[in-house]
């Protein structure tokens, strides 16, 4: 129990950092969390009914459907929060935000038994914390003692800023990530765990 605790804890600090580090630009870090609170929330229902688990081969998990609810109000208010956050931000979730609705997603993926289909759903997420973990160790790695210099793999991390300063507008990017973490939770959701 002691090394799944911290497993789980070490998970759901991982997960709060990405989101994060995803908050970057107006709307970004909502936008995405949206489409992935919303397919928590299919897959909390589905795992927490055990017909509808048995029928799509997922896991039954007694009592997840009732997260379906914490997920599904996560989507609304970030949805919500959304329309003021969106380009130009009037309204922005900070990492008060960011950091409560990362742990937040996390606990309903840990919960009901949906981590594997988390990591690939919220791979945007992933891929904005790998991007400064990636930058940060080439970079020391590569650091000339003489001069304090050393190579970077982007032109900027984390990820939304490489493609910013390569040419691509803020609602670009966005746009983009946002389409990207839909595939993905589709994805996602024909696979299952």
């Amino acid at each position: 129990v002691g090394a799944f605790a911290v497993l789980c804890a070490f998970f759901m600090t991982g997960f709060s950092n990405a989101v994060n580090i995803t908050d970057g630009m107006d709307g970004l870090a909502g936008g995405n969390m949206v489409i992935t609170s919303f397919a928590l929330m299919v897959l909390a229902y589905i795992s927490g009914h055990a017909n509808t688990a048995y029928f799509l081969l997922v896991p039954y998990v007694p009592g997840s459907a009732e997260l379906m609810v914490l997920a599904g109000a996560m989507a609304g208010a970030t949805l919500g929060f959304l329309w003021f956050n969106a380009h130009p931000a009037r309204v922005f979730m900070g990492d008060t935000g960011s950091l409560a609705m990362g742990a937040a997603l996390s606990a309903v993926a840990l919960l009901a038994n949906s981590l594997w289909p988390l990591l690939l759903m919220g791979g945007v997420f992933l891929a904005e914390s790998l991007s400064v973990i990636l930058q940060v160790w080439v970079f020391k790695a590569t650091k000339d003692p003489a001069t304090g210099q050393g190579k970077r793999v982007l032109r900027m991390a984390p990820l939304h800023h490489h493609f910013e300063l390569g040419g691509a507008s803020e609602q670009q990017v966005v746009v983009g990530f946002w389409l990207i973490s839909l595939i993905l939770v589709i994805v996602g959701l024909v696979l299952l765990p």
